[in-house]
């Protein structure tokens, strides 16, 4: 199907196959309500510590709140003992009054926008397990159709020129025509690290948090150092996979809003006749 254009006259491929789009789709939720209720969470004892205890006196992260000589409150933000005032972002911020109070992160970054950690786990453990569901059977279609080996497996031409894919993404010049109908290397490498790396290790240290896993499985806290070296290592990893969405939003906003909503949505993708417009499945 052609499609009259101003840069001239494009074709549409099927780029998307419907278990990618449903997994996409479904871990942006779980992935949006996951933050926020973690930071609601966090918000309970807005510190991290290496180890299996608290050390409160060398926390590697603290977000605090001190008075000041006028009588006002102040938020401080420790890192590795480097202190900064964060008043009014982290540490201490306004609640919905306007007030300035002792808050770890601020109200509309947490779900619920109130002090509730009751509530904020609820919320984290549901998302949480959808996630590992979605994830495992997005797995285990990926193996039996061969997407995995096929599409996200880099091959040794395209690591060698990595530095030139690199170096296009820098300079925000995106691939058209036959290129633009699979990952290129930076993606494939991307999302590899995101559905092997950083997705299992936020899950196993988030396991490490449950005290009644703690006790059938002890070594798994022990194993990444200590229950508190989990606990920042699941912060880390969260905010891991927050850059990547962050990054992966900004990517699709300034190579093609419409084009990328339209293959996630019904899996078609337009792309500039001439350019390669065999319709070939990708994803």
């Amino acid at each position: 199907m052609d499609m009259p254009d101003s840069r001239g006259p494009r074709r549409l491929i099927y780029r998307h196959r419907w278990p990618t789009r449903i997994w996409h789709w479904v871990n942006s939720v779980c992935l949006f309500f996951l933050l926020l209720s973690g930071l609601q969470i966090f918000n309970a004892h807005p510190a991290l510590y290496f180890g299996q205890q608290s050390n409160f006196a060398d926390p590697v992260l603290s977000l605090a709140a001190a008075r000041t000589a006028d009588g006002s409150i102040q938020g401080q933000t420790q890192i590795a003992g480097w202190t900064f005032d964060t008043t009014g972002v982290l540490g201490a911020s306004a609640n919905a009054r306007g007030d300035i109070v002792a808050r770890g992160f601020p109200s509309w970054l947490t779900i619920p926008s109130y002090q509730d950690l009751a509530t904020g786990r609820v919320w984290h453990f549901f998302f949480a397990w959808l996630l590992v569901i979605n994830g495992t059977i997005y797995v285990l279609v990926s193996l039996l159709s061969r997407h995995l080996s096929r599409d996200l497996i880099p091959t040794w031409a395209e690591l060698r020129h990595m530095g030139h894919s690199i170096s296009e993404h820098i300079r925000l010049r995106f691939p058209k025509g036959e290129e633009a109908k699979r990952y290129n290397v930076i993606q494939k490498l991307t999302y590899l690290a995101v559905i092997f790396g950083l997705l299992p290790l936020v899950i196993a240290t988030g396991l490490c948090m449950s005290p009644q896993l703690n006790a059938a499985f002890p070594w798994l806290p022990e194993f990444f150092g200590g229950r508190q070296s989990a606990r920042t290592l699941h912060f880390l990893a969260a905010f891991g996979l927050f850059a990547f969405f962050a990054v992966h939003v900004v990517m699709v906003l300034v190579s093609g809003f419409w084009n990328n909503m339209r293959s996630m949505i019904t899996g078609r993708y337009a792309i500039e006749v001439g350019e390669g417009n065999a319709d070939t499945s990708k994803a």
